[in-house]
């Protein structure tokens, strides 16, 4: 009676205290064989106890609350779980351990190898090479993920089980950036770095037009059998492409920060460089403007409204050529190939009012082509030899604020006779033909070809001088095009 007295005391002592128990038993996860003399502690800290052979432990006199409880024991994996413990209650949690050499390992981070990083003139066939190891030899699938610098498309070729993969059909002078992910069926997805290569120049490109990409324009290469590649990216708005064969560079205008600049890049679309900075080029409308390289490609002449500039090909000796007398805005400049002549075509603020003449280098007119005109009138282009000057004017001299064009044909200037000839293209009715240019042999034109309409698409037309039937699309959906 006694004993029983006594036990009753205890019990109540031990309520009051608020505490409770918690016990349980820590085992293997795979087997549930008992893990003996593994430390189970608490977080609050609590007593720290040592499970016994048969794995099992108990925790006493534990305050009442929210507890984290740990598992430990060297050689397996650490095991936390998280329990309320009750006044007078008894807890119990068993912790199922991982042994550590059974926790899986992802694969390692693949290297890429071939080829090597920034590799130069790739054929349009390239097989990626990679290394990649599994700790515990798991199989592994590889995921190869492409993009180019033209456009944001992204392709990925899933499910490769090797450590290659061949990529066809690529196109030419153009940058691609390639990764590799690799995953082992058990872990996260593991990527490499990213590594890129170059593919071959374009070969034979004789032609440059530009299309529009969205709200951009974009830059395209051609050569003579149609095959087409676009050498600027879609994410910049770059146009009026001007190659020079000696120095083998594109000019370009590109507009950022609503101002234009002349930049020059390879005939591959690489090696951007901005040339302008402190004076951009600038016009009554940059859809209807040109500047010109220097024939031997160390410098360009450009305009700033009725200010003309030459700078070097390098970006330095920026000077002051020519400012016209009136205050009319040069819209287009073409520089003769050899060096002592410029022709202009100036206007007023909407376009109009239109002269074509020619300086020499000291700014002297030598050569008066057209005035006192209504209507459109552009480009400009002179022949080798300076003998003559072809270009376009609307014969319907109609003005409106669009600078819409109703009747554009293509005209030659004679310099010997001073006579000017319209050049019969066989352009149907109701269409235009606007920017104007010499083929390289100059028995052939180059232009733009589009209805009046001032809707409908515009294609590249070639048309050979002297002969009838000859009017030929090159190039569907283009403008501004250029033949070297």
């Amino acid at each position: 009676m006694l004993f029983g007295i006594a036990w009753s005391c205890s019990q109540e002592e031990f309520i009051e205290k608020g505490q409770g128990i918690v016990k349980g038993r820590v085992v293997e996860s795979q087997t549930f064989t008992p893990i003996a003399n593994a430390r189970v502690a608490s977080s609050p800290s609590t007593s720290t106890v040592f499970t016994d052979s048969s794995g099992y432990y108990t925790v006493t006199q534990v305050n009442e609350g929210d507890y984290s409880f740990e598992a430990r024991k060297d050689g397996y994996i650490a095991k936390f779980e998280a329990v309320h413990v009750n006044t007078g209650g008894t807890t119990e949690m068993v912790f199922e351990l991982v042994k550590q050499q059974q926790a899986n390992l992802p694969p390692t981070v693949p290297v890429l190898t071939t080829p090597t990083d920034n590799a130069l003139d790739q054929s349009l066939e390239v097989t990626l090479k990679w290394t990649c190891t599994d700790p515990e030899e798991d199989p592994i699938t590889y995921k190869v993920t492409l993009r180019n610098d033209t456009n944001n498309n992204v392709v990925t070729y899933d499910a490769i089980t090797t450590t290659s993969f061949t990529l066809t059909n690529l196109n030419y002078s153009t940058k691609y950036y390639w990764q590799v992910t690799a995953n082992d069926g058990i872990n996260t997805d593991v990527n490499s770095l990213t590594s890129s290569f170059r593919t071959l120049m374009f070969p034979n490109a004789r032609y440059l037009f530009v299309r529009k990409a969205g709200d951009n324009n974009v830059i395209f290469t051609a050569d003579d059998s149609g095959n087409e590649l676009q050498i600027t990216s879609d994410a910049t708005n770059s146009f009026r492409p001007r190659k020079n064969t000696q120095a083998n560079k594109i000019a370009f205008i590109r507009t950022t920060g609503g101002q234009g600049h002349i930049y020059t890049m390879r005939p591959d679309g690489s090696s951007e460089f901005k040339v302008t900075s402190n004076v951009p080029v600038a016009g009554f409308n940059l859809d209807y403007y040109n500047y010109c390289w220097r024939a031997n490609g160390s410098q360009l002449i450009y305009s700033n409204f009725d200010k003309l500039y030459r700078i070097n090909a390098d970006g330095s000796g920026l000077i002051q050529l020519y400012q016209t007398p009136n205050g009319k805005f040069i819209s287009e400049c073409d520089w003769s190939y050899d060096g002592n002549l410029i022709a202009l075509k100036v206007n007023d603020l909407s376009g109009y009012n239109v002269e074509i003449y020619v300086i020499d280098m000291s700014g002297n007119v030598v050569a008066n082509v057209l005035s006192g005109v209504n209507g459109a009138a552009g480009g400009l282009h002179l022949s080798v030899n300076n003998t003559k000057l072809v270009f376009t004017r609307d014969v319907s001299g109609y003005q409106s604020s669009d600078y819409r064009q109703l009747d554009n044909r293509i005209f030659m200037y004679d310099f010997t006779t001073n006579a000017i000839t319209e050049v019969a293209v066989q352009r149907p009715a109701g269409y235009n033909d606007l920017d104007v240019r010499f083929s390289p042999n100059e028995a052939e034109l180059i232009f733009v070809s589009t209805s009046n309409d001032g809707v409908s698409p515009r294609t590249i037309t070639k048309y050979t001088m002297g002969t009838s039937n000859s009017r030929t699309t090159l190039f569907s959906n283009g403008v501004m095009p250029d033949w070297k």
